[in-house]
């Protein structure tokens, strides 16, 4: 195994086995093949989509081997989780970037932000206004992608089309955050809705709130496709796929 880390585990701090390792960095490579094959399909370079390991499953040395494989990008939907897992990987590796993909409390905003996480679920005022006051007082900028629920389902959060563009504005207005794009879900396969509808859906509307709302800037990042549907996202302009079971088949 080839580490990619900078520092070996600390005693006591959960350690992938062998086979375990083995078998992350095998899922690793495969998930990174599919991806560059989608972006070869699309006309694009592998290097334009980020992988964003979703880590809410598993432990610190699921994590751990991860991490050892190569990923860099770490996505969370507990923000306690996240706050665990950044604390424990901290020394480990500080190019690590975290992603919180879950729904954020307002009370659980300042030690999020703290954790220099990008918040891919902004789909509020009230949250907006929660994360540029915790921004401010810590003097740094919050990376925000805003939650679009593109498949209209009742079931998941997230602004809808139509209210996103007055959201926009208001955060592009805030000094402690910087909009880089937007994130969505596609229907439920039950639905029977081809995915790259909801994928192109969303990618036309990132593009007119760029056009329409300069203050927010380019918007370069679409965060959109799982496990299951990531190779469709990617076709439709995709720059992150949050990858869960793939990259931990074999290993829970």
């Amino acid at each position: 195994m080839s580490s990619t880390t900078s520092d070996s585990p600390t005693p006591g701090e959960p350690e992938p086995t062998a086979a375990e390792q083995r078998q992350c960095c095998e899922n690793w490579q495969a998930v990174r093949e599919r991806v560059a094959t989608a972006c070869h399909q699309a006309g694009r370079g592998p290097d334009t989509v980020r992988i964003v390991g979703v880590t809410k499953y598993v432990g610190l040395a699921a994590t751990r081997a991860l991490i050892e494989a190569g990923c860099r990008d770490l996505g969370e939907s507990r923000p306690q989780a996240l706050w665990e897992k950044a604390a424990a990987f901290a020394t480990v590796d500080r190019s690590l970037q975290w992603h919180l993909i879950g729904h954020l409390q307002r009370n659980k905003v300042p030690r999020t932000v703290a954790c220099g996480a990008l918040i891919q679920t902004l789909d509020s005022e009230r949250l907006a206004i929660a994360l540029n006051q915790a921004a401010v007082a810590a003097g740094v900028s919050c990376e925000v992608l805003l939650e679009v629920n593109v498949s209209a389902d009742p079931g998941r959060s997230g602004v809808v089309p139509a209210a996103a563009g007055d959201l926009l504005e208001m955060v592009a207005g805030l000094p402690g955050l910087l909009p880089r794009g937007v994130m969505g879900m596609a229907s439920h396969p039950d639905a029977g809705i081809d995915p790259r509808q909801d994928f192109a859906h969303l990618r036309t509307l990132r593009d007119t709130l760029a056009k329409h709302c300069p203050a927010a800037g380019e918007l370069p990042e679409l965060s959109m496709g799982m496990s299951g549907d990531f190779e469709a996202a990617i076709l439709e302009g995709s720059t992150m796929v949050r990858i869960g079971s793939a990259l931990f088949e074999s290993l829970r």
